[in-house]
């Protein structure tokens, strides 16, 4: 009895040193900003979503989201204001849980996707707030019409995909706009003019 126990120890010690590499090569990411690798990036699109919410007629919040994303980030810990982010963003993709609303949305009551095809962020500064947050303002082109907008980023977290294997360095940031200002103005005010902006952005380093 006592040989099977000592057996069945050794065995299950065994197959825990086995799977501990295994098991730190599945992390993923990690939140050290110390971990953060300059280079080159590259959007990576199956994971960097744009959420809006706003009120609906002073009853209910009303969210949605955009996706397929593309776009560039020059990166250097050493050197946060140097950063470059630029993305663009199919306005096709709105989507919401009401198939009716997205087709609306898509129209040109509201965002004309038709005439108006995609959204453009280019950067224009960036400031550094903390260890691991930073202010990005910058151009927003939205229904044909440009404004600055000033994204408040934080880093969530860096390192190897452990899937696909590669680089990568993942935000956070939050922004708000006025709808009216780039031109959609809708059923203003009863359906709120400020919308809040959420992105979750990951990206892949080509160089």
């Amino acid at each position: 009895m006592k040989k099977t126990f000592l057996a069945s120890a050794a065995l299950l010690t065994a197959l825990g040193a086995l799977s501990m590499p295994q098991a730190r090569a599945q992390q993923g990411g990690t939140p050290d900003p110390k971990a953060v690798q300059a280079g080159s990036y590259a959007v990576e699109p199956y994971h960097t979503q744009i959420s809006f919410s706003l009120l609906h007629m002073g009853f209910t919040g009303f969210s949605g989201f955009f996706s397929q994303a593309s776009g560039t980030l020059t990166l250097d810990p050493a050197h946060i204001d140097a950063t470059k982010l630029e993305v663009t963003l199919p306005i096709s993709s709105v989507q919401t849980t009401v198939a009716k609303l997205d087709s609306e949305l898509k129209g040109a009551d509201w965002l004309d996707a038709d005439k108006f095809p995609t959204a453009h962020f280019v950067s224009t500064r960036v400031v550094k707030t903390g260890a691991k947050t930073a202010n990005i303002t910058g151009d927003l082109t939205l229904h044909g019409v440009t404004h600055p907008v000033t994204i408040k980023a934080r880093l969530i977290g860096s390192g190897v995909n452990p899937l696909d294997k590669k680089e990568t360095v993942g935000f956070e940031g939050d922004a708000v706009i006025m709808r009216s200002a780039f031109g959609v103005s809708r059923y203003v005010p009863l359906v709120a003019d400020s919308v809040t902006l959420h992105i979750a952005g990951a990206f892949e380093r080509q160089s």
